[in-house]
């Protein structure tokens, strides 16, 4: 009851939201993501640290209205090769993950690659347990403040800064429960960083809110347990993996 009730208050204030902040209410946010690949392998990869750089950057987008957000790569990748000696190819990619969110229902989709798979997931809208700190920081001329929470599952340390000039609720893949717009997120002290590099005021069609195709319908129960017998197959081969 209690969540719910949150929930509530969460879509009551976004109603609201509009009039109360007011300047950029329509629009898309270009994101830098930048990933320290090195710390993402095991303590026993040094050979494949070493045959590729330690940081990999991409470009990510969000589309955003009054009630909606849409989430996802800004344009398609290029698949890297990274010789592995012998004449051996490893090729890197980005998994093509997108999330939806329709706050004036209270839903959430979320279309994410797995193993070459795509899967889109259909959910209630979640509220993510913040906690907030004092610091401040300035993010493409926004004062933004931090907001800290430990992810479990992932064992994630996520560190957001929002600010409170633009649309509340707002913000880069699943952090987007803030009485704000998240323009930076810092995951794991570094290991992976999301930072806002402009922020674009113009009307949104609403075929850009609309997800890729070729996903398959599950829930996130059933991904989760696809996910987890997949993980199992290939530690039983032998795989070192580590998943963020």
């Amino acid at each position: 009851m209690k969540k719910i009730i949150t929930l509530l208050g969460v879509l009551v204030c976004l109603t609201a939201a509009h009039f109360v902040f007011g300047q950029v209410s329509e629009g898309v946010i270009n994101y830098e993501v930048k990933v320290n690949v090195h710390r993402t392998l095991p303590p026993d990869r040094q050979e494949m640290k070493n045959m590729m750089p330690e940081f990999r950057t991409s470009r990510d987008q969000l589309f955003f209205n009054t009630s909606e957000s849409l989430h996802k790569a800004a344009e398609e990748e290029e698949e890297e090769d990274i010789e592995e000696g012998e004449g051996m190819r490893m090729r890197m990619r980005r998994p093509q993950n997108e999330y939806y969110l329709n706050h004036a229902q209270a839903r959430r989709t979320v279309l994410q690659e797995f193993m070459g798979k795509k899967y889109l997931i259909e959910d209630s809208l979640k509220v993510t347990p913040w906690k907030f700190g004092t610091e401040t920081k300035v993010v493409k001329g926004y004062i933004c403040k931090q907001a800290t929470y430990f992810n479990e599952e992932r064992q994630q340390n996520i560190v957001a800064w929002f600010t409170d000039k633009l649309r509340p609720f707002l913000g880069p893949e699943i952090f987007n429960t803030l009485p704000g717009t998240v323009l930076m997120v810092d995951i794991n002290d570094g290991e992976r960083t999301i930072t806002a590099t402009d922020i674009v005021a113009r009307p949104v069609k609403s075929n850009e809110f609309r997800l890729s195709s070729g996903a398959v319908k599950t829930t996130e129960t059933e991904f989760r347990k696809i996910r987890e017998e997949q993980m199992e197959r290939m530690r039983a081969n032998g795989a070192n993996i580590i998943i963020r």
